[in-house]
């Protein structure tokens, strides 16, 4: 029977899937017979939410996008009962049956190798049986188990090449054989899913899409290190991953693959959730072992390294979620399929989200080596209006913005940092040249400033000391010696901070005073914000030529300060402006403009 499955990750359920999915249920419940109604994950292009898949007797699978109640019964009378492709809201056809088109976004999904994101977007997630009935559905774990040993299953991790997804990057079987070579009465594998980086979405997608595959990278790891207990850590503000996610681990117990004897092997390990208050803080591994521990999330001093004294003082693996989803694939398809895949010292793939402005907004999972460029246009699909492509933010608020001129650079562990910003777990924020790059160091730096535990006098106060300088600076208040001050400040708080916050807080302003000191001596010295951003640097007008005299502006200007009769050019007051922008979202006719 042809099935109608519609997209329910938050992306979709912030976009209106669920009065999708409720209106399909009622066309289901009065047809009878015609269709199978069911839901699945984020499959990616969260630039085109609602999404809606037909699934065809034939193989073909259609997905429509930005559909609504009103398409959804479209798509169920014309397309599945009358046989008729509404190409004119089709998405893409990922697989082609007899005479189906190819949609307008091939190029976003075929451009991409999924591996981490290979059933995000097909199964449903709320039903194992969906998991099992792919390749690697716990059939990896049952071969981790009956058919490997420990030792075997780190090696075929070490010789796969995968690196920790995290942002570090570290060697994961390297990894894991630490904490397998510690003794201990009691070992913890964690996963870390507080992904707080803003503009990043690619732990939340997997969780809510493929919960599974996390849990089945986990229980293989602790195959592995002889560990007994696990825990999630997942932050509350992703409830919708956390009812998955405890969705899958009740279905996993229930089909012996959580347990004190898994599979009858003699083998035993569970999962708990953890959910974490939103400190970005406990994305070091440390301080969210404290925050699991019931404590404030403050990192500790290493060494003792988690592989010998970690959760509770006990040997601890801690990976993220992508790390783990990757490991079912490895160990069903072999190391070598994975290491073919990559750079010689960067194997695999890596899942990035694609934010800020640019047309395809998304997750995209590519091989590792792919540019920047081939991210941003080929799969992104370029920037929004056809605007200049300035640069782009890597490694979320602890990253860098690299520039368009090094658009060529490939996304891997080493040349990422050679820019001065860094992998992170791939968070990718596009920008154009409307984005003031001073404008953009400061927010960063006021999230990283605002994050800070306060453990570290030179994070907790340096990086106030730089959030001050860089507020005066786009106020146009800022000095020539500001520019040292930002760098020597910079320079100590990454030498004296205790974890990775602190150490990669300066990241954006050093990368923007690398590549952009031109727009700093413009605040400076001319009082002037080249992207026309800094609303303090800039003034509103009026084009005389272009105003008609619809009065719109003056209606929705708040402090009276646009004049004018109708029909006539209006002229804006910039010494009552309040510069809230409501004249130039108001204004239908392009008339109003920054300078």
């Amino acid at each position: 029977m042809t099935r109608v499955i519609v997209g329910m990750g938050t992306c979709g359920l912030s976009a209106g899937a669920q009065q999708v999915y409720d209106s399909l249920e009622e066309l289901c419940g009065q047809r009878e017979g015609l269709f199978e109604l069911g839901r699945t994950g984020c499959i990616g292009m969260c630039y085109r939410e609602p999404l809606v898949e037909v699934r065809q007797d034939d193989g073909a699978r259609f997905v429509y996008g930005g559909v609504d109640p009103d398409l959804a019964g479209r798509i169920v009378e014309e397309h599945v009962a009358g046989g008729r492709v509404l190409e004119e809201h089709l998405a893409v056809a990922l697989e082609s049956g007899a005479g189906a088109p190819e949609g307008t976004e091939t190029g976003f999904l075929g451009s991409q190798n999924r591996i981490v994101l290979r059933n995000c977007g097909t199964i449903d997630p709320e039903r194992i049986e969906d998991y099992t009935s792919t390749p690697e559905g716990y059939k990896a774990l049952r071969r981790a188990l009956f058919e490997m040993t420990p030792g075997s299953i780190i090696q075929e991790v070490k010789d796969s090449g995968l690196r920790g997804r995290g942002g570090a990057g570290f060697p994961t079987g390297l990894k894991w054989s630490f904490a397998a070579g510690n003794e201990s009465d009691v070992k913890y594998v964690v996963c870390n899913a507080d992904e707080g980086d803003p503009g990043a979405f690619m732990d939340r997608s997997v969780l809510e899409g493929d919960p599974h595959s996390v849990i089945e990278g986990m229980i293989i790891c602790a195959r592995a290190i002889g560990a007994s207990s696990g825990y999630i850590y997942c932050r509350a503000e992703y409830p919708l991953a956390i009812r998955r996610l405890t969705i899958a681990l009740d279905q996993a117990r229930a089909n012996d693959f959580l347990g004190p004897d898994i599979l009858g092997s003699g083998f035993g390990f569970d999962i708990r959730i953890k959910q974490g208050a939103g400190a970005f803080v406990c994305g070091e591994e440390t301080a969210l072992f404290a925050s699991i521990e019931g404590e404030r999330g403050m990192p500790r001093i290493r060494p003792p390294f988690p592989a010998e004294k970690g959760l509770w003082g006990k040997p601890t693996n801690n990976n993220n979620v992508e790390t783990y989803a990757n490991v079912p694939w490895i160990i069903v398809n072999g190391a070598s399929a994975y290491s073919a895949l990559g750079t010689e010292k960067s194997r695999g793939t890596k899942v990035f989200a694609l934010a800020g402005k640019i047309r395809r907004g998304g997750l995209a999972e590519v091989e590792m080596g792919t540019t920047i460029n081939d991210l941003v246009f080929r799969i992104g699909g370029g920037i929004i209006g056809d605007r200049e492509f300035k640069a782009v933010q890597m490694g979320g608020p602890s990253g860098g913005c690299i520039p368009s001129s090094l658009g060529n650079t490939p996304v891997d562990f080493e040349s990422i940092p050679s820019t001065g910003a860094i992998m992170g777990s791939g968070g990718m924020v596009v920008m154009d040249d409307t984005t003031c790059m001073v404008e953009i160091a400061r927010f960063f730096l006021d999230f990283t400033q605002k994050e800070s535990c306060g453990k570290c006098t030179f994070c907790r106060v340096g990086t106030l000391r730089m959030l001050e300088i860089l507020e005066r600076i786009t106020k146009g208040e800022g000095r020539i010696e500001d520019l040292d001050k930002l760098e020597k400040l910079a320079r100590q708080i990454r030498e004296s901070s205790l974890c990775g916050l602190g150490q990669t807080a300066p990241n954006p302003v050093l990368t923007t005073l690398k590549y952009y000191r031109d727009e700093y001596r413009a605040h400076i010295e001319d009082h002037r914000c080249p992207a026309k951003s800094c609303l303090a640097l800039v003034d509103f007008f009026i084009d005389a030529e272009k105003c008609v005299g619809c009065t719109l502006c003056a209606k929705n200007c708040p402090v009276g300060a646009i004049t004018g009769e109708a029909k006539k050019a209006h002229v804006i007051d910039n010494s009552i402006c309040v510069k809230c922008g409501k004249c130039i979202s108001s204004c239908n006719f392009g008339a109003v403009y920054k300078n």
